[in-house]
């Protein structure tokens, strides 16, 4: 039978939290925050001001250079053919971190102007593409980056250049190097 007398009270409430409690949950935030900061990216862990040499001591040696309009330079780091990223370190003329970004993602090509932008242009600001293609009908040649959008969808953005090497057109499609449907056609 059941005796109301003696049964026990279930608590959905925290214990008081005491000094032990406290120091828990103090341990608990900073482990947090030191696993959150273990997942910044490459360009995000620098600080405009910095020495290049910084940059240059935990990335290596960049892959791509290119000299700035304002005496600086651009340093990059791709992991293009595979990979979708580039980290971007502008550097001023006294040797000094501007700013540190990746620059394949949408809002960087979307500053791209068309009938306005070169090849120059964008090789300064994306480095080398991943693939190039000539049109001959069409008198284009196309410039390609892979890329990730939206962290989530596997993209190719697409750079159409004249024979004067004035951009003229872009284009994002999917990658095909991730596309489910074309994984086993070789």
């Amino acid at each position: 039978m059941f005796n109301r007398h003696h049964r026990k009270a279930a608590s959905t409430e925290a214990p008081a939290a005491g000094p032990a409690g406290r120091l828990r949950r103090a341990a608990l935030v900073c482990l947090s925050a030191l696993a959150l900061a273990g997942c910044a990216q490459p360009w995000q862990q620098y600080q405009a001001g910095a020495d290049e040499s910084t940059i240059i001591a935990r990335l290596g040696p960049p892959r791509e250079s290119y000299a700035l309009p304002n005496g600086g330079k651009r340093l990059m780091w791709p992991t293009q053919p595979m990979g979708e990223t580039t980290t971007a370190a502008d550097i001023d003329a006294s040797g000094k971190i501007v700013n540190v970004r990746q620059v394949l993602q949408p809002n960087e090509f979307y500053r791209a102007e068309v009938d306005k932008w070169t090849k120059g242009d964008v090789l300064v600001n994306f480095g080398r593409p991943v693939e190039t293609s000539y049109f001959p009908l069409m008198k284009r040649e196309v410039w390609t980056y892979r890329y990730l959008e939206d962290n989530v969808w596997y993209m190719m953005f697409s750079f159409y250049f004249d024979d004067q090497g004035v951009l003229r057109l872009t284009q994002k499609t999917p990658d095909p190097l991730h596309d489910p449907d074309r994984r086993n056609l070789f």
